[in-house]
């Protein structure tokens, strides 16, 4: 599929045309992640990218590749409690 973008936008971006498509892919996933659309495994295959890779492109653009919430630190707690019994 062929996406036309402005040359501005490819400059302010700092994109190269030859790694355009491979970025556009893995930012495109990385969205979809980070809206909870998709699972960190799922948005690498769909950039076709390797997960140690697309975590590292997370975390190089501001998106925590692991999610630890409140609700499971306090569910790990109350497992280490009752193993501790």
């Amino acid at each position: 599929m062929d996406v036309k973008l402005p040359s501005e936008l490819m400059r302010v971006a700092n994109l190269e045309e030859s790694g355009l498509s491979q970025e556009v892919a893995g930012l495109l996933a990385l969205e979809f992640y980070r809206e909870d659309k998709v699972s960190l495994g799922c948005a690498a295959e769909l950039c076709l990218t390797p997960l140690a890779a697309f975590m590292d492109f997370a975390a190089r653009h501001g998106v925590p590749p692991l999610r630890y919430s409140f609700e499971d630190m306090e569910e790990e707690r109350q497992t280490a409690g009752r193993l501790k019994a």
